[in-house]
């Protein structure tokens, strides 16, 4: 197939649109099932280098949630708790190392999930498209598919689900091209490798520990962060990001926004959140909502208007901004990565109250001792990658 025609581009108005390969060759992916639109193939395309990366940095099956061009979610196929299993909605589930990349994926950012594209590195098997099925989601690529997954997936949304086949082996062009307003630009590639422990060489705080599974955190924050909408920052643990902060003007608010979101994903981990005594009638999606508004301010305004009956079966006990602040000093261990220098210390405040232990950013701010000297004053090692991530 050298050429898809689309529905029509980023809006309705927007007509004729294709997309197609300038060189007149065949196009790297094939359409399995549905009719995929300009934006799903945005998401898919940067989803699927994403994946791609992550599978050779750790070398485990990867998975992502992206949604209007930056990922929700990027992990790898580690085993997950039982806690996790319980948040994620996948209980006793048999899970392979591919369907647990997507769990975690989907699971810590569900919100911003809903309604993703997502991409796989490795084959999507029957447990993965179990997974999938029962998601809110536009579709998925991956390089290949066992029949019984791919017949899971095709039933999917009446038979409408979109289902991507990539080539694997497909490498692009070094120079890449794009018109903005009538003009064409043209640039070299984003080729930098970020799989090397080469990033870790320069550490300039007191703290220069980084272990292996810190290393590989990192190499999965800046790996996600090359395909995530500038300005950007991602908290990651356990081989999954827990928070991103995409798109935004200011780093501190690329910063606050990806710590609330790690904050929101430690608090439904709270046992007092776990417990909470929802009808057995309500969705995954009113639930994921109601968690979020359990867990914010204007829960009060809730209990107040009496609509905890619509989604419990008793009322119940809030939970207190003491408890929420307990429960976070709780967390530990997680990793951090920018797109950019950070100019202030300010970041590595609010990080810090996120549990963030390790940093990996590029340096080169003018600012630089005082970020040194704020790492160091809570005991975080940070390294000086040298490495710009900006995606436009």
């Amino acid at each position: 197939m050298k050429e898809l025609a689309l529905k029509y581009g980023c809006n309705p108005n927007q007509k004729p649109s294709r997309v197609f390969m300038e060189d007149g060759t065949e196009l790297p992916l094939e359409v399995l099932n549905g009719r995929p639109g300009y934006i799903n193939l945005l998401d898919a395309l940067n989803a699927w280098q994403l994946v791609r990366e992550l599978r050779l940095a750790t070398g485990l099956p990867a998975a992502v949630s992206f949604k209007h061009v930056s990922p929700a979610g990027a992990a790898v196929g580690l085993p997950l708790s039982d806690t996790l299993r319980e948040i994620y909605f996948v209980g006793n589930t048999e899970l392979t190392s591919q369907a647990a990349a997507y769990a975690r994926a989907r699971g810590a950012d569900r919100m911003s999930s809903y309604g993703d594209f997502i991409a796989l590195s490795d084959c999507c098997d029957e447990a993965t498209a179990l997974l999938i099925k029962r998601e809110v989601s536009d579709g998925v690529i991956a390089p290949a598919y066992t029949d019984e997954a791919l017949q899971i997936l095709r039933e999917k949304r009446k038979g409408t689900y979109n289902v991507l086949k990539i080539d694997a082996d497909y490498r692009p062009n070094p120079v890449e091209r794009k018109q903005v307003f009538g003009v064409t630009f043209e640039q070299g590639r984003n080729e930098i490798d970020l799989t090397g422990d080469d990033l870790f060489a320069n550490i300039p705080t007191a703290n220069k520990t980084f272990t292996d599974e810190a290393k590989r955190d990192l190499k999965i924050a800046l790996i996600t962060l090359k395909y995530t909408q500038s300005n950007s920052v991602c908290y990651v643990k356990d081989g999954q990001a827990i928070g991103i902060g995409a798109g935004q003007q200011s780093r501190i608010h690329c910063t606050r926004l990806a710590g609330q979101k790690a904050d929101l994903w430690w608090l439904r981990q709270c046992p007092k959140v776990m417990a909470l005594p929802f009808r057995s009638d309500i969705r995954r999606a009113d639930r994921d909502n109601t968690i979020d508004v359990y867990m914010g301010d204007e829960w009060e305004d809730v209990l107040a208007e009496g609509v905890w009956q619509q989604f419990f079966t008793q009322r119940p006990e809030p939970l207190t901004r003491e408890e929420k602040r307990a429960w976070i000093a709780q967390l530990k261990g997680v990793c951090l990565g920018s797109d950019a220098f950070f100019p202030f210390g300010d970041n590595i405040e609010r990080a810090h109250k996120s549990g963030v232990q390790y940093i990996a950013q590029a340096g080169g701010s003018v600012r630089d001792d005082h970020v040194i000297m704020t790492c160091d004053k809570y005991d975080i090692a940070m390294a000086f990658t040298g490495v710009r991530l900006f995606h436009h």
